[in-house]
């Protein structure tokens, strides 16, 4: 008996072969067999699961955002998560992990997609990127409020202290741009700001929309820090990712899709404005280059 659904099948009707356990594999896990013909494999997975398994992570403002009062996600990479899981009709299920650890969580079959990612050529031997970013951020360093660097070269002396976040792409950037410097790894931006705040660095590197929003903070009243975009700009891709294996033909056609369409009705822009404005961010702020 054929137990793959055909390519055109309905969800209606891929939730009843679920069901009765047809599909030939789990609801909520990774098929049984590691081959297939059907590139629709993994959409039909999450649909019978009813669930798209993403990734959150604390202190990764605006994009993932906490309430510490009930425990609920928001944030633009949030919105984009929850849009594409609306279009499938499941829900959304959260695993906290950190930039370091998303290669093995894909790997463990612990989520279905990642948002925000960046090229990766590391990662990318576990993972398949999308051919189309969702948008452009860009490389910044946070510094101390009456610093600023116009250049990655005004930063690259034996005498810097720049930290970074280890296995992040950010760690790759100030290896490249900051070859004199000492860089300093840490396991996640709360330890970044911590040295920051007390002191013990010169700069942080970090994503320019990432680094006005920590900016936009008081301490006692002061700023917490300056940003500074240094020339020459490094515009980064954001975009998505998922895990490398057969039958994520269907899902990345998808993911593709839905990129594309968010990005030229303008909706990309939308979340992204409401985001900058949860977070204070001053749209002015951020360099023309970037928004083009």
């Amino acid at each position: 008996m054929n137990t793959v659904p055909p390519r055109h099948m309905s969800r209606r009707r891929i939730l009843g072969l679920a069901a009765t356990g047809l599909l030939g594999g789990t609801l909520d896990g990774r098929r049984a067999d590691a081959t297939t013909d059907d590139p629709n494999t993994v959409l039909h997975r999450i649909i019978s699961r009813g669930t798209l398994n993403v990734p959150v992570m604390v202190g990764e403002e605006p994009g993932y955002v906490k309430d510490p009062a009930t425990g609920e996600w928001s944030g633009y990479y949030l919105d984009f998560l929850r849009s594409i899981a609306s279009v499938l009709k499941v829900d959304i299920r959260t695993v906290e992990t950190n930039w370091g650890n998303l290669a093995a969580d894909f790997e463990a079959g612990k989520i279905d997609v990642a948002v925000g990612v960046n090229p990766n050529a590391q990662r990318a031997l576990v993972v398949d990127y999308l051919p189309d970013p969702i948008f452009f951020d860009a490389w910044s360093v946070l510094m101390p409020p009456d610093r600023h660097v116009s250049s990655w070269s005004e930063l690259d002396r034996p005498e810097s202290r720049v930290v970074v976040q280890l296995g992040s792409t950010m760690q790759i950037v100030a290896g490249a741009q900051l070859p004199a410097a000492t860089i300093v790894p840490v396991a996640d931006r709360a330890t970044a700001l911590l040295e920051m705040e007390s002191g013990r660095t010169d700069a942080v590197v970090l994503a320019v929309f990432d680094a006005l929003q920590i900016a936009s903070r008081r301490i006692n009243g002061h700023p917490l820090g300056a940003v500074s975009v240094p020339r020459p700009m490094l515009r980064s891709p954001v975009m998505l990712c998922v895990a490398r294996e057969a039958g994520n033909e269907g899902f990345i056609s998808y993911l593709t899709a839905w990129t594309l369409e968010q990005r030229s009705l303008g909706m990309v822009r939308a979340s992204l404005e409401r985001g900058w404005k949860a977070a204070g961010i001053d749209v002015a702020a951020i360099p023309a280059e970037i928004l083009e």
